[in-house]
């Protein structure tokens, strides 16, 4: 089969990462048993009650070769551009597929299983190792799963397997992504009509923490100290959200939530951020939760890792992103890169799309990577 084919068969699945992605899952472990892949399949629950499945497949012997790292699960489609087709109706018209993960980034694993089925198991002398995730759209739950408990990840790891996260990079090659961190703090009251002394306003113990949040907000922003050149914007964007949930104007609100937002770079140490943060929460009397941690992930430009991608891409130089991926947290896979086809100003749109130039563009990527280093 072609990557068209494999993308169009999985964008049929509705795994938005609400539900389970068991079915997709089934789908991807069968796939690669048939191209004589051999599998692990760990799975969780989450929410409680929500069947999430990660699969690790693995296809040669010995160590080392390429480890490539996806996602099935998808964002919400609940709008869609056309009344035709559904976002789960893969659906070509010129030279696009439209369909919810078309792009981010089921065309990618699409790419990978075509360039792994041109290659018997025999013809390697190192193997190829495919992973695909639950829950990289909210958290990357699926990762942490797979580094606690895959025995083929330890393996890439002690094998020192050349890391590939297929996220959309229109297969320009990308070095090093930004981390992610989220903080909530809530305060608590009591609701009650406004003109009566029965009520106690939560906001009134958030606003004193609001005014350090954006005092950090304002020192993030200024201080060359926070600031990475490599990247477009050279700042953490450091995000405050704010909502006291109230559902008229003259009662006195029961809670008030901030939460952070914000994307550390390579050579920054957030947590003293986070601990300035939660003292701030503490001083007045909030409570304070980290609710989301990840690390940015950087590979040097210089590393002969790079060197070789761009070589094998073509590309004359390798790039830096401010989204982050599973990356975050296979951060043990030492020589790491993100390259995938599609455009990411594509993924989570109203009517996700990849070219399939893409498509075709990245089956022969991913297999000269398989050539170069597993052959």
């Amino acid at each position: 089969m072609n990557a068209l084919d494999y993308d169009k068969d999985m964008v049929s699945f509705d795994s938005t990462s609400s539900r389970s992605n068991a079915d997709v899952s089934d789908y991807v472990e069968n796939t690669l048993k048939k191209l004589d892949f051999i599998t692990e399949r760990i799975e969780y629950e989450h929410p409680p009650g929500v069947r999430k499945v990660n699969v690790v497949g693995k296809k040669g012997v010995g160590s080392g070769g390429l480890a490539y790292f996806a996602h099935t699960d998808v964002v919400p489609a609940t709008t869609w551009f056309s009344e035709e087709h559904g976002p789960f109706t893969p659906t070509v018209v010129g030279d696009k597929l439209y369909g919810r993960g078309s792009c981010d980034m089921k065309g990618s694993i699409a790419c990978m299983m075509a360039a792994a089925e041109r290659f018997s198991a025999a013809e390697l002398n190192q193997p190829i190792y495919i992973t695909c995730t639950a829950d990289e759209e909210t958290g990357y739950g699926g990762a942490k799963e797979v580094v606690k408990h895959s025995r083929l990840y330890r393996e890439m790891v002690d094998g020192n397997s050349r890391g590939i996260i297929g996220e959309p990079t229109r297969l320009d090659v990308v070095y090093a992504h930004k981390g992610c961190i989220g903080l909530v703090a809530t305060s608590k009251g009591r609701a009650a009509h406004s003109s009566t002394r029965e009520g106690l306003n939560a906001n009134l113990a958030m606003i004193p923490y609001l005014a350090e949040m954006k005092a950090i907000h304002d020192e993030t922003e200024a201080d060359p100290a926070w600031r990475n050149d490599e990247f477009d914007p050279p700042t953490m964007s450091w995000n405050i959200g704010i909502n006291d949930h109230t559902a008229a104007i003259n009662i006195t609100a029961p809670q008030s939530v901030c939460t952070v937002y914000f994307r550390p770079m390579p050579g920054h140490d957030p947590e003293r951020l986070i601990e300035r943060a939660r003292r701030a929460a503490e001083a007045n009397g909030l409570d304070f939760t980290v609710s989301v941690r990840s690390a940015p992930v950087y590979t040097t430009p210089e590393s002969p890792f790079i060197r070789e991608l761009l070589e094998i891409s073509g590309k004359d130089a390798a790039h830096t992103v401010s989204y982050g991926t599973d990356g975050s947290c296979f951060g043990e896979i030492r020589n790491m890169a993100v390259i995938g086809p599609g455009n990411i100003a594509q993924a989570h749109t109203f009517d996700e799309w990849i070219t399939l130039e893409q498509l075709e563009k990245g089956t022969e990527l991913y297999t000269e990577m398989v050539r170069q280093w597993c052959v």
